[in-house]
């Protein structure tokens, strides 16, 4: 609850303190309490995670060792200590009296809407953990989930994490070569999937791209294909290996023993794209990942027993692991699970269910409030004002930094000036929070995400490590290891250490891969984009080299690609792509039908997220004498920004004119 007339720190920028009501009853209250906390990881950082770790999780056998560095960057938290993520989620909220209180609001693509009691959760996640065992699956097996936003997605994860397996999920917009690859490399023996997936009034394939990806090869450790029912769609069948997951799950017992594992037993790998060509499996922890996701929804959203929470993203994405499946149900939460679109059947979907269903913290993208400013802008009937959401009490950003203007109107017309905005700087590999304000603690500046969650000591450097002064940027990093960090990229431990502690650093630090700058005044950090040749489209992150293996990848067209981002006032970055075919230049009609064609090629093998917005075509690509590309100059292109840059070194400056048109 933000004050409603914003005072000023400069000329042009608007600070909003909090709310002094707020203040007094927050889990953090004040900035005493936040320095209080800072202060104390400052002065023991180990003993600052030992006694929250204690706080926030219950444990089989209490962990006596708290931080071992002795294999550093591969760290370990808690490591003789055991546990169990899902008894920690589930279990235990029943043990203390909430075995009737809703877990689960699940609201369908068509408005259904059910709901799930923690006893119906623990139940149903009981039954497919034994199913799985009865197929084999055991403590450290791989398997992987291909499905939409559902129940049966957040009880598939659970179930693993009872039994000790170690899930891998894909988003159900991922192609078959996408999922295979994935597939491949966690050399899974089981994947469950459902028949269709319902999404903006569509139904969509899922388990005929699982079988698709099965039989691309490289998949043989595939055992069983577990298949959900959710459209009752007609779906091949290939026996014994393929079986209904409802049939196989009705005759279980409804009780099922939790694993008891090491803290350190790897709770799940989710695939992220790097700047090479190859997906990364990133390695979370169980003991330390689950604290995190825990305490930040506990002091980030100030999460309260009474409180309806809803993460709109997808399972398919570190949002929905932390902030859907595991930190709001390991505070015993009630939370909305959404299926669709926030656009369907409207763009007014998610301020009709957050009216609906009485959401007082709501958590959402950077590119969704910006696709909905302007469809509100368009067609009054979908704009906010139109209903009641005077349930809200604190609003959160999540995927990429907010750009002010939506940070406004987001204040404005979503939270009625009355809600703060928790402005979340996080990534998969970091496993929750790392940047962001708590409502009862830090004035709000549009665009910022202020200061360093309390434990957390980042700071912005150069290339050798050197901090920066305020008010200078440069690149973003961690100074000390943290509980849920990453620990190591699943068959490539070489590939970890390059990507975040390089030996620039000595290793000291872990490097984000992202640019920031603190303010000279404040010393709150302002995210700035990439250092490396990752893009962010819609929150979620596509390596470049990714998207220019698949346009090389159509042999019998393209020659050569390029691919950069460009500022895009809905998704943040949109991908643009530079391509020489292996035959002449097209153009006019000719080229927007190879530019279609381009698009579809990327769509299959990776996925439509990583369709490029922009194709331009040219007989070479822009490069110096020696053959490197100017991917500077190609940004700069993509932008539609003057070239002020030398160009002198460009082995045919004329092929910037050919790029300058769009397909």
């Amino acid at each position: 609850m933000t004050t409603a007339t914003p005072a000023t720190t400069s000329a042009s920028t608007a600070l909003y303190a909090p709310d002094e009501a707020l203040v007094r009853s927050a889990h953090v209250s004040g900035r005493e309490a936040y320095d209080r906390l800072v202060a104390e990881a400052d002065a023991d950082h180990e003993a600052y995670w030992a006694r929250l770790a204690r706080e926030y999780l219950d444990w089989k056998q209490p962990f006596t060792q708290v931080l071992d560095s002795s294999q550093a960057p591969f760290f370990r938290w808690f490591g003789d200590g055991t546990l169990n993520a899902s008894y920690n989620c589930l279990d235990r909220n029943i043990e203390r009296g909430l075995g009737k209180k809703t877990a689960l609001i699940f609201e369908a693509d068509d408005g259904q809407v059910t709901h799930v009691s923690y006893s119906d959760l623990l139940e149903r996640v009981c039954r497919t953990a034994n199913a799985l065992k009865s197929l084999g699956v055991k403590k450290g097996d791989r398997v992987v989930i291909y499905i939409a936003m559902s129940i049966d997605g957040v009880v598939a994860m659970q179930a693993c994490a009872r039994i000790g397996a170690i899930h891998s999920v894909v988003f159900g917009g991922f192609s078959a070569q996408a999922l295979r690859d994935r597939i491949a490399d966690t050399g899974a023996v089981l994947v469950i999937t459902a028949d269709q997936q319902a999404r903006g009034g569509k139904h969509l394939p899922l388990k005929a791209i699982v079988d698709e990806a099965l039989m691309l090869g490289g998949c043989d450790s595939v055992r069983n294909v577990l298949v959900a029912r959710r459209t009752g769609g007609a779906v091949p069948f290939q026996a014994p290996r393929d079986l209904w997951l409802a049939d196989i799950v009705a005759a279980q017992s409804v009780s099922c023993e939790p694993e008891w594992v090491e803290a350190e037993h790897p709770l799940f790998l989710l695939y992220t794209s790097g700047s090479t060509g190859k997906p990364k499996g990133v390695q979370h922890s169980t003991g330390g990942y689950l604290l995190h996701a825990a305490l930040t929804c506990h002091w980030t959203f100030d999460l309260r027993p009474e409180d309806v929470f809803w993460c709109t993203a997808d399972i398919g994405w570190v949002t929905g692991h932390s902030y859907i499946t595991y930190g709001p149900l390991a505070l015993g939460a009630t939370q909305v699970v959404f299926e669709g679109v926030p656009t369907y059947p409207d763009a007014g979907r998610f301020w009709k269910m957050i009216q609906d269903h009485h959401v007082t913290v709501f958590y959402t993208a950077p590119t969704a409030i910006r696709s909905l400013i302007k469809a509100a802008e368009s067609n009054p009937a979908v704009h906010p004002s139109r209903y009641d959401l005077s349930s809200l009490r604190i609003l959160g950003s999540v995927g990429e930094p907010i750009n002010p203007a939506a940070w406004e109107w987001y204040h404005e017309h979503v939270g009625g000036r009355r809600c703060p905005i928790v402005d979340t700087f996080w990534q998969t590999e970091t496993g929750g929070h790392m940047i962001t304000p708590l409502p009862g603690v830090t004035p709000l500046v549009p665009g910022s995400c202020t200061l360093p969650f309390p434990g957390i000591a980042a700071a912005v450097v150069d290339e050798t490590g050197q901090e920066m002064p305020w008010g200078e940027g440069g690149m973003l990093v961690v100074k000390r290891p943290w509980p849920s960090m990453i620990r190591t990229i699943w068959n490539d431990p070489d590939r970890f250490k390059k990507s975040y502690f390089p030996d620039e650093f000595q290793g000291r630090y872990y490097l984000a891969g992202d640019g920031a700058i603190r303010d000279a005044k404040t010393g709150y950090f302002t995210i700035t984009g990439r250092i490396d040749d990752v893009l962010n489209v819609s929150g979620h992150r596509m390596g470049t080299m990714e998207i220019e293996s698949a346009l090389v990848g159509k042999t019998d067209l393209v020659a050569e690609a390029a691919v950069v981002g460009r500022p895009d006032d809905t998704t943040g970055e949109a991908i643009c792509a530079f391509v020489v075919l292996k035959r002449n230049r097209p153009q006019g009609e000719d080229a927007k039908k190879i530019a279609a064609e381009l698009r579809d090629w990327v769509a299959k093998e990776i996925g439509p997220i990583a369709k490029p917005k922009d194709i331009r075509f040219g007989d070479n690509l822009p490069k110096t004498r020696s053959g490197k590309i100017m991917r500077r100059l190609l940004r700069s292109v993509a932008a539609g920004e003057a070239i002020k840059q030398d160009i002198s070194t460009l082995e045919n400056p004329a092929i910037l004119e050919q790029l300058g048109q769009t397909y």
